[in-house]
């Protein structure tokens, strides 16, 4: 649900959307980490000025907990 959901909204926000992948690691028990793979062009339009844009993005995941009660730590990479 949670990566589905990054896929498509992050596609919606970058110049090369079939760049973009979400890959999701288990750390704990309870408590995940998202790694978001973007070009390198695009990763300031997923942060956002001042964090705005990435920040918005964890606020909406942070849904996903209350429902799910798993932790999530949201990171932005570049592709490889």
């Amino acid at each position: 649900m949670v990566k589905d959901f990054l896929l498509s909204y992050t596609k919606l926000l970058v110049n090369n959307p079939e760049d973009i992948s979400v890959e999701i690691d288990e750390v704990d028990e309870g408590f995940d980490e998202i790694a978001i793979y973007a070009n390198s062009e695009d990763i300031g339009k997923l942060i956002g000025k001042e964090g705005r844009m990435i920040n918005s993005i964890k606020t909406v995941i942070s849904g996903c907990k209350a429902k799910g009660g798993k932790n999530y730590r949201v990171n932005v990479k570049p592709t490889e």
